[in-house]
């Protein structure tokens, strides 16, 4: 029930899901092999593949097969997300 939480919260708000777990978790942690710069500019510019990476990384062995697949994922819908809403910005100008 909780992690069904999460995933909504994620999907709305992933910059906030990324700050929870790396406040929470240890999981940014390992990921990042306990560095701050490059969590903090994925929690800046790429929200989604950074929570998606820290969640598909696996001590000792990094990112692998499917884990790649929902990196990549990621940063389709970081893309979708800039990309989006430049788009939706472009049509209230031409209306309004």
């Amino acid at each position: 029930m909780c992690s069904c939480l999460f995933v909504i919260l994620a999907a709305f708000t992933p910059r906030l899901a990324l700050f929870l777990v790396w406040v929470f978790t240890d999981y940014v942690k390992i990921a990042f092999h306990g560095g701050f710069i490059w969590p903090f500019l994925g929690l800046i510019f790429l929200p989604f593949t950074t929570l998606i990476y820290t969640f598909a990384y696996q001590p000792g062995v990094g990112v692998t097969g499917w884990g790649w697949f929902f990196v990549v994922i990621g940063v389709l819908l970081d893309l979708c997300s800039y990309g989006g809403g430049g788009y939706s910005g472009r049509e209230r100008l031409q209306s309004g």
